[in-house]
This record gives C-alpha cells, structure tokens and sequence, in this order.
C-alpha cells in the first residue's frame, strides 16, 4: 500500500491498485441502492469498465491534457468515465448536476463560463440535460447514449503522466461553477494519500463507506480516489439516496463490515434525528474504525446526539474523529488521532467574541463555548495563525488560517490572475482559528464573520441555537450580518424555515429564537423572518449559501419598503 514509507514505489496515480494488482476477483467497489440488490464491481471489471471508457473518449476525439467535465448524477458511468479519462490523460473533473438546488440560468451561464475560461474539450452528462447545455457552450457535449455507443474493446493510446503534470481539477465547496478549478499534480495528490493513510493507519483491512458526491473534496478524494488507489473495498451510494433514506448507510455498514466513513457535520444531526428505530434494528457499528468528521465546522453537541442515538448499534466515542481539509490542499490538513475522541477546548465566549482570544475556562462556567479540536497538521502540511497584517500571532489568538504542504494546488487552472500563494508559499485559507498544544480549532469562515457592537460573531453558532428551537426546521435556519450604517456596525438577521402558516405559532417562533439566542450566546437578534419550505438558497453541495440568503432577504426587504 501506499503510505509515508512507500511513497517512491508510485509514480504517479495511474500505479493504483484497482487498475494494477493482480488479485481480480477483490472487490472494488459495491454500490448501494435502496430497493436494489448490491452491485459488485471486482477488480477485473472494473480496470475493463475503465478501459473501454477511455478508449470511448479516444474514439470521440478527447486525448491527452484535454480537459473533461463529468456532470453526472452519481452513477457508475461517471466513475469509469473518470478513471478512463486518467487512462487517456486528458483532465477529468467531476461537476454537479443540476438538481432543483440549484438555479437553472446560473448554472448554465456558470459552465458556458467555465468552457470559455478553461478551455474545456467536452462535457459528458445526461440525456437530457445535453440537449439543453449543448447551444449554450462552445465544447462538445455528449449525453449517456452518446458515450455509451463508443465503449468497446479496443485500445486507447497508452499515457505514461509525468509526476509533475495536472492529474484533474477539482473545485471548493459552494462554487456552481469551475471558475477557479484547483490543478492537482499527479505527486501532490499521491504526496495526501501517503500522508492521510498514514494518520489514518489505513490497512488491508479497511472497507470505506460513502454517500459523499464526487464533485465535492471530501467525497472525490476520501471517499473515492483513496480506497481504489489503496485498494481498498469501497462501499458507494447516491448522495440522493441517503439524503432521503439515511439508514442505508448504516446498512451499508453492517452487511460489508464498514471501518472508515467521512460526514459533515449535519449529517449527524441528520442520522440522529431521520433514521427510524425500525430502520437501525439489528444493524451494528461495531465494525467502525472512524466516522471522520469534515468540510463544516464541528460540533460537540451534534457528537453528542449521533453518539446517544446509535451507541446502542455499537458505536464508540472513540470512533468520533475530526479532519479540517480543502480542495486546494487536495484534502487534509489535520486529522484527529484514530481511536481517541477528539479534545474539546472550552473557552470564554465572551473573550473569543470581544478580545479574539480563546481563553480556557471549566466546562461548567457560564459562559463556557466546546470547541472541537480538528488535530494536529498530518505530515507535510503546516498551519499558522495570523493577524489581518500576515503577522503570527501566539498560541490560543485568533486569526487567519495559513496553510503549507507538499500537496497544494499547482495553481487555479488557466487563471494566471489568481495567485493563490504569497512569497513564501503560504496559502490563505480564508479560515478563522487558533492553535493550542499543537491542535487546529476551526471557528468559521472569514467572510461569514459579523461584528456586532464590537463583537465577532460566528454565524454557524447561532445557526445552531436557532436550530434547536421548537418549530424551526432542523437544519434549515441561517444567520447573517446586515449593514447599519447610522450605528456603524452589523445588526444580526435570522431566516428560518418553519412548517406552519399559523400567525401565532410564528410569533411564538420569532419570540422563542430571540430568547434562545440572548440566553446562550449574549448577542440580540435584530430580525427574525420566517420562511417555507424551500425558501433558502443551498449550494451545489448541499450547504446552505449565507451570502445567497442575505441577498435574497435585502431583496425582499427591499421589496417590502
């Protein structure tokens, strides 16, 4: 296997195990589906699968360094077509589909964009979503059948990549678009999975589970390149799917004997609060090495909830893990150790909101805030704080999160506008943390950041107080600053979703979301507007857009005046 010690024996991603070891009939990938017999893809067929995808590629005119877009729903067409890619050598990516999440006209002027600024050879989708993106971009664009006509039996060129050449694009979390597509180099991204599955002490004996879409850091590289690289079992489902039926994932979990599983962090609540008793009966966790938790900021309660609910079916505090990761550093930064839950640092709120310090206090004071730790930086990756000058600053100060490791993005793809480095290497996560005893805490995003009378408030934790309201829809509330010019600072709005149209159950809502803020967190709330279902705005993963919301609400407000 691929680990800190091997690392010289692969070149570059081509050397997985799926495509290269010679035990064929090993599974490769199982893929789950509700209502469905599980489907076994071994070795063999799989290194067939891919193959004969490449070759298709090559027949319909794609060769190497052309860049492929793969925006699919989640299927095992768009598996091979990734992989076949590889082969050829041309620049797999995965992209969404287009769901009713998002926004038909901006997602249409986001690829033709993308297209024009990327220089992309092709885009492999749907049936029907080709007929409606093909007049609207300047690229080849072939749906299922299309593609499917061309898979055969003969041979694509042979590709041998340079270790140093982009490998595939990948793009942050909550773009629609690939406008600024993160390059990875076949080195960086072997240079992660060494290091990760080193933190990880990733064995023979592993069997990864995931519901996570491929367009997303955390679903493309832990959840999918990882295990066929290593050669590993890897146990796959729709996003969709789970979403709409979260059991299956445990199911998952006990019939193939599931040791490693990444969620963000609404997927706990989500399992906690969705999967029905009758669901999980007779289901075990037992077999679990690590549910890692990643790609939102982490939450003791939510720990909490998913341990409570399914500690019955086996599951152990000590297989809560916690990673802090993205897409320009292929994927993780940190990771907590496996087999131990994660330290909780609880600190001052009033300190972190008013001075930026994270001063520790008992887990019983009033105004104790948990902070999750996302571990200490795995090998060849390294953190700093600083301040709004680039200035370090101390331990348990909070600032900008910078990152530095040998698994960075090349650069952003055919953007030389952008440069995502400063002199000495350093890359702005956009992140605001601190540090202490060596451990990443994560508090949010910068630009989510409000300032309310002098203090800095997390949007996400108020988000989570709201959340907990009676008659809120779990999940389904976002908080965000609004521009007061006359005081000079930010005042706070709440949207919720709520499941009544009744006057007074809303202004009991409204009431009970001011209180509960005012109690737990020391700020006041100077809007609450309640919504229906399907108001908010998400992004293409799945993530409620604050900045989409906010502008969205303003327009209405404005409407309303």
């Amino acid at each position: 296997m691929l680990n800190l010690h091997t690392r010289t024996r692969f070149p570059n991603l081509l050397h997985a195990r799926v495509l290269t070891e010679a035990d064929e009939n090993a599974p490769a990938l199982i893929l789950v589906q509700t209502g469905h017999p599980d489907q076994v893809i071994t070795r063999r067929e799989f290194r067939q699968h891919a193959r004969a995808y490449a070759y298709a590629l090559h027949k319909m005119g794609m060769a190497a360094r052309d860049l492929v877009i793969i925006a699919h729903t989640q299927n095992l067409e768009s598996v091979y077509a990734f992989w076949g890619a590889l082969l050829l050598g041309a620049i797999p990516s995965m992209f969404p589909t287009l769901t009713e999440k998002l926004d038909p006209a901006l997602y249409m002027a986001s690829i033709a964009e993308l297209v024009n600024l990327s220089q992309v050879r092709a885009v492999l989708t749907t049936d029907d979503f080709a007929a409606q993106l093909a007049p609207r971009v300047t690229c080849s664009v072939y749906g299922s059948t299309a593609l499917l006509a061309e898979v055969g039996t003969g041979e694509a060129p042979r590709y041998v990549p340079d270790p140093h050449e982009v490998a595939f694009l990948q793009h942050s979390s909550g773009t629609t678009g690939l406008q600024k597509g993160v390059a990875l180099a076949h080195e960086r991204v072997l240079n992660q999975l060494a290091s990760y599955s080193s933190a990880l002490a990733l064995s023979e004996r592993d069997v990864i589970v995931s519901w996570l879409p491929l367009y997303h850091d955390m679903g493309l590289i832990a959840g999918f390149i990882l295990p066929l690289f290593q050669g590993l079992p890897l146990v796959l489902m729709s996003p969709f799917d789970w979403v709409r039926h979260p059991a299956l994932l445990l199911r998952a979990i006990h019939n193939h004997q599931g040791t490693l599983c990444w969620l963000p962090n609404f997927a706990y609540n989500h399992m906690a609060r969705r999967v029905r008793h009758a669901d999980s009966e007779g289901l075990s966790l037992a077999s679990m090495r690590a549910f890692v938790n990643c790609s939102e900021p982490v939450r003791a309660d939510s720990h909490a909830m998913f341990l409570e609910r399914f500690a019955p079916h086996g599951l152990r505090e000590s297989m809560l893990t916690v990673s802090y990761a993205m897409a320009e550093n292929t994927f993780a930064v940190t990771q907590t150790p496996i087999g131990q839950a994660p330290h909780i640092d609880w600190v001052d709120r009033r300190a972190l909101m008013e001075d930026q310090r994270a001063l520790p206090v008992p887990p019983d004071s009033p105004q104790a805030l948990a902070q999750v730790s996302c571990g200490a930086p795995i090998v060849g990756s390294e953190v700093k704080v600083v301040d709004e000058q680039g200035r370090p600053l101390p331990e348990r100060h909070v600032g900008e999160l910078m990152i530095r490791s040998d698994c960075m993005l090349m650069a952003y793809y055919r953007r030389p506008d952008l440069r995502p480095f400063d002199a000495e290497g350093w890359y702005d996560s956009g992140d605001k943390g601190y540090m202490a005893d060596g451990q990443v805490y994560v508090i949010g995003r910068t630009k989510d950041l409000i300032i309310n009378a002098g203090k800095n408030v997390y949007p996400q934790d108020l988000e989570a107080i709201v959340n907990g309201v009676e008659g809120v829809h779990p999940g389904r509330a976002v908080v965000f600053g609004v521009p007061d010019e006359e005081e000079g600072t930010e005042l706070i709005a709440v949207v919720a979703e709520v499941d009544t149209d009744d006057p007074q159950e809303h202004k009991r809502i409204k009431q009970a979301i001011r209180q509960a803020v005012a109690r737990a967190s020391d700020v006041s709330v100077n809007f609450v507007t309640l919504v229906g279902a399907g108001w908010l705005i998400k992004t293409s993963s799945g993530k409620i857009s604050r900045a989409k919301n906010r502008d969205k609400w303003l327009a209405e407000q404005s409407g309303q005046a």
